[in-house]
């Protein structure tokens, strides 16, 4: 029988959920869910130093976030635990022992220093960096001496002088002719695993059958093969996907913006938005459809598909794609998400409104076109409600010209007062103001404009009824006497509100 397939996902937590990672978790996720496999979380703790519990419960939260949860992994235990490779150096120290007795490798005594001297000068011969393995032949006198010394060594694995192959699932068969790779640590020198080690014993131990990863990893992988083989180890089958590179081609990194999940997150993108992003870089469906649930795309994926070019995350694109998630969400569930992010912001959290569902609502139909991120909603807010209204001259003019300022006038005395809002509702509504424009021989352009103008100081924006629900009659009557104020000029006779 065909083993069930099992794949893992293995982020070191040295840090936030990088959306390339994501993008990687994604990909696995959804693979393991199209073949009614196993979706494995792993942590790659053997960075003392810098991995913390705080950082893999970070990265757990932002993947619990995007929907993808896990079969088996740190937190929820699994038959082949532990899942943090700190918690796994038994392992390591048996392969590892495995490894000295088929002398697969040999301990290295050189220096940090010495193996940089090294590499400056292959790379000065214009030579590709690599160890050049002059601890293999040690004699055990020479090993003593060095060990004398004080120097502790690290294990080196012997790298077979013989051609490997890779037969990849999205890149096909990749060649690595012999004395491409030079012999590459194992263990440290405080017996704690390097990477290409640690891997291969825990994708075996785990019974991982499909390693899908980034390309930047491709390297790798003849040094795993390795290890696979002296050890007589089942290889899985390896899938590299292609990288995300910010616009300008590089790799995607602080500098271009955001790159964290937790980022995008704290911006007000939504999950299902980024998901939906994130599974395009670097995959196609095979037509041209581009809205996906997490579900469809679990039905849908496959490596076949997978791209062998360099994905570009264009932050464009995915508020593109955040805006339509938003657009499409229930009214009632736009309207609560809408009053949490304006409460984030001191400017507008004091708005007595917010506990309005009422006006909540025409919020949600509001700002629904004008915002592509959540974060977006306190600014639209606050530009929307500021007390004071500025007007250019263009406006001012605009305002004063006959007969708007007797339109303005009329509709500040049928604003009535905030007790009377369903007869503000009437009379703020489209019908409310062609019937109050027909009272003035306006209509269309010429009696939209300058109301809008005066109470927002601006030609363009939120359909002006739902404008004026918005602001309420008390702020739709104050700007309405500013805005006369500032365009009709003193010792010129204004029109009296009512």
């Amino acid at each position: 029988m065909t083993p069930p397939v099992r794949v893992r996902f293995a982020p070191s937590p040295t840090g936030s959920l990088h959306v390339g990672g994501a993008r990687t978790a994604l990909f696995n996720y959804l693979f393991a869910r199209r073949n009614d496999g196993l979706f494995v979380l792993r942590s790659e703790d053997t960075d003392a130093a810098r991995s913390t519990r705080e950082f893999e419960s970070a990265i757990q939260s932002d993947l619990r976030w995007l929907g993808l949860d896990w079969d088996e992994g740190p937190d929820v235990g699994g038959p082949f635990a532990p899942y943090r490779q700190l918690e796994r150096q038994d392992r390591y120290a048996l392969a590892a022992a495995r490894l000295i007795e088929i002398e697969a490798v040999y301990p290295c005594y050189c220096t940090p220093e010495e193996l940089d001297a090294e590499r400056k000068q292959q790379q000065s011969r214009g030579e590709a960096p690599k160890y050049s393995g002059k601890c293999r032949e040690l004699t055990k006198e020479q090993r003593l001496a060095r060990e004398a010394q004080g120097r502790k060594p690290v294990l080196r694995f012997a790298m077979p002088q013989r051609d490997i192959y890779v037969e990849d699932l999205v890149r096909g068969s990749v060649h690595f002719p012999p004395g491409s790779i030079g012999d590459f640590v194992i263990l440290r020198s405080d017996k704690t695993p390097a990477y290409n080690f640690a891997v291969v014993i825990d994708d075996n131990d785990m019974a991982i059958t499909h390693v899908i990863r980034a390309d930047e990893h491709l390297p790798n992988t003849p040094r795993q093969v390795a290890l696979f083989e002296a050890l007589e180890l089942p290889l899985p089958l390896f899938a590299h996907v292609s990288m995300i590179l910010a616009p300008d081609h590089q790799k995607l990194s602080k500098r271009h913006g955001a790159t964290s999940v937790s980022e995008y997150r704290e911006a007000g993108f939504l999950p299902e938005a980024l998901v939906n992003y994130l599974a395009l870089l670097g995959w196609s469906p095979g037509d041209d459809r581009e809205f996906f649930t997490l579900d469809e795309l679990a039905k849908t994926f496959s490596l076949e598909r997978a791209s062998k070019s360099p994905a570009v995350f264009d932050i464009t694109k995915l508020r593109w794609f955040n805006a339509h998630y938003l657009r499409n969400l229930p009214r009632s569930e736009r309207a609560t998400l809408f009053a949490e992010w304006a409460a984030r912001d001191a400017r507008v959290a004091s708005l007595h409104e917010l506990s309005d569902p009422s006006w909540l609502s025409t919020l949600a139909d509001a700002l629904s076109d004008h915002i592509e991120v959540l974060s977006d909603v306190p600014r639209e807010l606050e530009t929307l409600l500021r007390d004071e209204v500025a007007l250019d001259a263009e406006a001012k003019n605009a305002i004063a010209e006959p007969p708007v300022p007797l339109l303005l006038a009329d509709l500040f005395g049928l604003a009535g007062t905030d007790t009377d809002r369903e007869h503000f509702a009437r009379v703020t509504s489209k019908e409310g103001l062609k019937k109050l424009g027909e009272a003035h021989g306006l209509k269309g352009r010429s009696l939209f404009r300058p109301i809008r103008l005066a109470v927002t100081g601006s030609e363009h924006g939120i359909e002006l009824s739902l404008v004026l629900q918005l602001l309420g009659s008390h702020r739709v009557r104050h700007r309405i006497l500013s805005s006369l104020a500032q365009a009709v000029p003193t010792g010129q006779e204004r029109p009296r509100p009512v």
